[in-house]
Protein backbone atom coordinates (compact mmCIF):
# COMPACT_ATOMS: atom_id res chain seq x y z
CA UNK A 1 0.00 0.00 0.00
CA UNK A 2 1.27 3.49 -0.86
CA UNK A 3 0.57 6.47 1.54
CA UNK A 4 0.69 9.67 -0.03
CA UNK A 5 0.55 12.70 2.19
CA UNK A 6 1.53 16.46 3.18
CA UNK A 7 4.89 17.21 4.24
CA UNK A 8 2.93 19.11 7.33
CA UNK A 9 1.27 15.56 8.09
CA UNK A 10 4.49 13.64 8.00
CA UNK A 11 5.01 13.60 11.85
CA UNK A 12 1.55 13.60 13.48
CA UNK A 13 -2.00 11.74 11.61
CA UNK A 14 0.49 10.54 8.31
CA UNK A 15 2.54 8.49 10.86
CA UNK A 16 -0.54 7.48 13.13
CA UNK A 17 -2.55 5.89 9.77
CA UNK A 18 0.91 4.32 8.73
CA UNK A 19 1.94 3.03 11.84
CA UNK A 20 -2.09 1.41 12.40
CA UNK A 21 -1.87 -0.16 8.87
CA UNK A 22 1.20 -1.87 10.03
CA UNK A 23 -0.07 -2.70 13.43
CA UNK A 24 -2.62 -4.94 10.82
CA UNK A 25 -0.10 -6.35 9.00
CA UNK A 26 -0.32 -4.20 6.15
CA UNK A 27 3.22 -3.38 4.12
CA UNK A 28 2.87 0.50 3.49
CA UNK A 29 5.15 2.65 1.49
CA UNK A 30 5.88 5.70 3.54
CA UNK A 31 8.49 8.20 2.70
CA UNK A 32 9.55 8.96 6.38
CA UNK A 33 10.88 5.77 6.47
CA UNK A 34 11.57 4.55 2.84
CA UNK A 35 13.22 7.36 1.50
CA UNK A 36 16.70 7.23 2.92
CA UNK A 37 18.81 10.47 3.31
CA UNK A 38 20.18 11.55 0.30
CA UNK A 39 18.09 9.69 -1.95
CA UNK A 40 15.95 11.49 -5.09
CA UNK A 41 12.22 11.73 -3.50
CA UNK A 42 10.71 11.84 -7.14
CA UNK A 43 12.26 8.54 -7.74
CA UNK A 44 12.34 6.87 -5.16
CA UNK A 45 8.10 8.01 -4.92
CA UNK A 46 8.09 6.71 -8.53
CA UNK A 47 9.20 3.19 -6.95
CA UNK A 48 6.94 2.86 -4.31
CA UNK A 49 4.12 3.38 -6.55
CA UNK A 50 4.98 0.52 -8.57
CA UNK A 51 5.54 -1.63 -6.16
CA UNK A 52 2.05 -0.75 -4.42
CA UNK A 53 -1.63 -2.39 -5.74
CA UNK A 54 -3.65 0.07 -3.47
CA UNK A 55 -2.75 3.95 -3.13
CA UNK A 56 -4.07 5.67 -0.29
CA UNK A 57 -4.35 9.72 0.09
CA UNK A 58 -4.41 11.07 3.70
CA UNK A 59 -6.40 14.52 2.47
CA UNK A 60 -6.18 16.97 5.76
CA UNK A 61 -5.98 20.63 5.13
CA UNK A 62 -2.06 20.48 4.91
CA UNK A 63 -2.48 18.39 2.14
CA UNK A 64 -5.16 20.70 0.47
CA UNK A 65 -2.96 23.42 0.40
CA UNK A 66 -0.18 21.42 -0.82
CA UNK A 67 -1.65 20.53 -3.98
CA UNK A 68 -3.06 23.67 -5.00
CA UNK A 69 0.63 24.57 -6.05
CA UNK A 70 2.95 22.33 -8.37
CA UNK A 71 5.05 20.90 -5.88
CA UNK A 72 5.51 17.17 -5.18
CA UNK A 73 2.44 16.42 -3.38
CA UNK A 74 0.74 17.68 -6.74
CA UNK A 75 3.40 15.40 -9.04
CA UNK A 76 2.31 13.01 -6.54
CA UNK A 77 -1.11 13.40 -7.13
CA UNK A 78 -1.47 13.09 -10.62
CA UNK A 79 0.71 9.95 -10.62
CA UNK A 80 -1.99 8.15 -7.89
CA UNK A 81 -4.50 9.92 -10.08
CA UNK A 82 -3.60 7.40 -13.22
CA UNK A 83 -4.54 4.11 -11.28
CA UNK A 84 -6.84 2.68 -10.37
CA UNK A 85 -7.17 1.57 -6.53
CA UNK A 86 -7.09 5.19 -5.00
CA UNK A 87 -8.85 5.68 -1.87
CA UNK A 88 -8.73 9.16 -0.06
CA UNK A 89 -8.69 9.28 3.21
CA UNK A 90 -10.14 12.45 4.72
CA UNK A 91 -8.87 13.74 7.76
CA UNK A 92 -10.17 16.81 9.47
CA UNK A 93 -11.66 18.23 6.12
CA UNK A 94 -14.90 17.23 4.14
CA UNK A 95 -15.47 15.91 0.32
CA UNK A 96 -16.94 19.23 -0.67
CA UNK A 97 -13.49 21.35 0.12
CA UNK A 98 -11.35 18.20 -1.69
CA UNK A 99 -13.61 18.46 -4.82
CA UNK A 100 -13.09 22.38 -4.91
CA UNK A 101 -9.04 22.04 -5.26
CA UNK A 102 -9.28 17.78 -7.01
CA UNK A 103 -12.57 17.19 -8.70
CA UNK A 104 -11.10 13.84 -9.92
CA UNK A 105 -9.88 12.39 -6.76
CA UNK A 106 -13.37 13.86 -5.01
CA UNK A 107 -15.09 11.83 -7.23
CA UNK A 108 -13.37 8.71 -5.93
CA UNK A 109 -14.94 6.89 -2.80
CA UNK A 110 -13.64 7.04 0.48
CA UNK A 111 -13.41 7.22 3.86
CA UNK A 112 -14.02 10.22 6.61
CA UNK A 113 -12.78 10.51 9.85
CA UNK A 114 -16.06 12.45 10.45
CA UNK A 115 -17.57 8.91 10.52
CA UNK A 116 -14.47 6.37 11.70
CA UNK A 117 -11.63 6.73 13.77
CA UNK A 118 -7.83 6.32 12.06
CA UNK A 119 -7.91 3.09 14.13
CA UNK A 120 -11.33 1.72 12.26
CA UNK A 121 -9.79 3.23 8.62
CA UNK A 122 -6.88 1.14 8.91
CA UNK A 123 -9.37 -1.96 9.85
CA UNK A 124 -11.62 -1.80 6.91
CA UNK A 125 -8.21 -0.70 4.75
CA UNK A 126 -6.12 -3.72 5.92
CA UNK A 127 -9.30 -6.11 5.18
CA UNK A 128 -9.65 -4.85 1.84
CA UNK A 129 -5.29 -5.91 1.31
CA UNK A 130 -5.47 -9.22 2.72
CA UNK A 131 -6.98 -11.89 1.08
CA UNK A 132 -9.53 -14.11 2.90
CA UNK A 133 -9.32 -17.41 3.61
CA UNK A 134 -11.12 -20.20 3.42
CA UNK A 135 -11.69 -22.74 5.47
Amino acid sequence: MFLCHAWDDRKNSAKELHDLLEKNGVTVWFSEKDVLLGSPLLREIDKGLVKSRVRIVLVTPSFLKRIKGSGVADKELSALLARDLLIPILHETTFEDLREVSPLLGSRSGLSTDEDSLSDIADKLAELVTPETTE
